[in-house]
């Protein structure tokens, strides 16, 4: 009997050493956060018979515990299901840091939270597990069982062993994460600030803006409106979403539906639900299009609204102000685009008028030297031929000049 608890003693104690090496590996590893967590999962999963495992992470912003992992990873309730700290036997466990074991009818503790979407009423034992990192929480682990299960006690104490090995590692890949997507944002500022200054045209430079910006927000639709302000109403200028129902959709005036009053305040404005939003135009188009929160920014030239940028999302999403900054900036950027190339017309229309001035006074000269005709006919003449022709007076005048250069040499 002694021999046999020896042997059971010693196959658990490999057991642990073989899960601490596990860590260890991950630890030392460079992996992104989707993928470290994709294996802690894993690991939990096969070292103890639990039916289902997840994790949560700690958004301290906002104070809340946000489902980040899944032993089912096609879950969709990942990034959706949140919870205060303190609120549930989840928020327990961070709020005291120390694991809580349910072994069975886990769902009729008071400290419970039922979330529908998980189907908790399956199952009848509960354990929830602290993440920290130096005392600090950076998430909780959640192993649950469909049947009464009682966790023994090295089990309990191995694991969160093992959540304060992995918090530090859990916190560097979050810190990495946003590295990288600072990076990527900059990224885009940097190309849109080239794509300004090339010789690209007005309608391919909003084409490419809105395809980088959809990719780094990632954005399910991102679009440009831009003012017309004849008629006072904002025109889909530019999106990546190949849907005809979101780019045939009418145009909006100004103070009409978000980006309308986007126009109006000047600044930004976010929705988390668009097809629940009063006043939001085209719900039914929303819902078609599977989109969700809304972020949209004013496209400003000084104090003046050009047109806004709207990047919509295909889940709920509560947009910090890091995005929305870097949203405005692209919107900046944009309206600078917009600007230059107006101006760039502008100039090469002036430098056209006078172009085409200086062939009409020659041709002008020239019809009034051989036909013996006032100034004011022969611009009536050069004009007239121009609509019959359907020709510019520019090109009328070249051929005038050109056909007085035949005569002369012949």
């Amino acid at each position: 009997m002694e021999n046999t608890n020896i042997s059971e003693i010693l196959k658990q104690k490999e057991q642990e050493l073989r899960i601490l090496h596990e860590v260890a590996k991950d630890i030392s590893s460079s992996l992104e956060l989707k993928e470290l967590l994709k294996r802690v999962v894993d690991m939990v999963m096969n070292f103890t018979t639990a039916d289902s495992c997840l994790i949560y992470l700690y958004d301290r912003k906002n104070d809340e515990l946000i489902l980040s992992a899944s032993s089912h990873p096609e879950d969709e309730n990942l990034g959706e299901i949140k919870l205060r700290m303190g609120e549930g036997v989840t928020g327990w466990a961070a709020r005291e840091k120390k694991p809580l074991a349910l072994p069975g009818k886990a769902y009729e503790d008071k400290r419970f939270k039922t979330f529908a979407a998980l189907e908790e009423d399956k199952y009848e034992s509960f354990l929830s597990v602290p993440i920290l990192s130096k005392d600090e929480v950076v998430g909780v682990m959640n192993l649950r069982n469909k049947e009464e299960h009682v966790y023994p006690l090295s089990q309990i104490d191995l694991l969160f062993t093992v959540s304060r090995y992995l918090g530090s590692t859990i916190e560097n890949a979050i810190v990495y994460g946003e590295v990288v997507k600072k990076a990527q944002q900059l990224d885009l500022l940097s190309e849109i600030s080239r794509t300004i200054v090339s010789d690209y045209y007005l309608k391919e430079i909003l084409q490419l803006i809105v395809t980088m910006t959809a990719k780094v927000m990632d954005s399910k639709i991102c679009s440009i409106m831009l003012l017309d302000e004849k008629k006072d109403e904002l025109v889909i200028s530019a999106t990546q979403s190949l849907s005809d129902d979101y780019v045939n959709k009418p145009n909006l005036k100004v103070g009409q539906s978000i980006s309308g009053k986007v126009v109006l305040k000047k600044k930004p404005i976010t929705v988390l639900d668009v097809t629940k939003e009063p006043g939001f135009m085209y719900p039914e188009i929303a819902q078609r299009e599977g989109i969700a929160s809304l972020l949209s920014v004013p496209m400003m030239i000084k104090e003046r609204v050009i047109g806004v940028i709207n990047s919509y999302t295909r889940k709920e999403h509560a947009f910090n102000k890091e995005e929305i900054d870097i949203l405005q900036a692209v919107a900046n950027q944009a309206a600078v685009a917009i600007e230059n190339t107006h101006l760039s017309q502008e100039i090469f229309a002036a430098r056209e008028a006078l172009e085409t001035r200086k062939f009409v006074e020659k041709a002008k000269g020239i019809l009034m030297r051989e036909l013996h005709i006032s100034e004011d006919e022969a611009y009536k003449k050069i004009h007239k031929k121009s609509m019959d022709m359907r020709k510019t007076m520019k090109e009328i005048s070249e051929a005038i000049i050109l056909s007085s250069e035949i005569r002369k040499k012949t």
